[in-house]
């Protein structure tokens, strides 16, 4: 079984079905770099006020985000060992409207920003944080080598 990625084929309209390769190659990129090679990763697209309402309810904070991760399960060695059953990493949820702001903010693509942003939620669903400076510095560093990687530069 490799890694892969299962979106919401009711995607958010501004998100082209033509962007999937792009973010399947992130995919592969990202668990090449953190030695995960099976899998899989559900990705969906939906609006501001979808990812408030999920940010409130399972973050206590009552104002939309970028991006929400929600791994299959919190203590990574419960996950079930390679070969037995199937291996499901957890979702990752991504505002449209959000990253568009963002990456009409930060000078770049939107699909840069849509790559950013669904690496950023992978590596939180493997066990990556950015709960201190030390974690936040490496963490960025390893999405910046995955998306350069894939072509998708600042």
């Amino acid at each position: 079984m490799a890694l892969t990625l299962v979106w919401n084929s009711d995607a958010y309209p501004d998100i082209s079905p033509e962007w999937i390769p792009k973010l399947e190659e992130l995919l592969r990129i990202a668990g090449e770099a953190e030695g995960v090679h099976e899998g899989e990763v559900s990705l969906s697209f939906v609006d501001d006020e979808t990812i408030r309402e999920l940010n409130r309810e399972y973050r206590g904070i009552d104002r939309p985000t970028d991006v929400l991760s929600f791994p299959m399960e919190e203590d990574l060695e419960e996950m079930p060992p390679v070969g037995e059953g199937p291996l499901m990493w957890g979702d990752i949820i991504i505002s449209v409207p959000t990253a568009r702001r963002q990456s009409e903010e930060y000078g770049h693509s939107l699909e840069r920003e849509i790559g950013f942003l669904f690496v950023h939620g992978f590596l939180h669903l493997i066990g990556r944080d950015h709960d201190t400076e030390e974690n936040e510095r490496e963490m960025f560093r390893i999405q910046e080598i995955i998306l350069q990687k894939a072509g998708l530069k600042r």
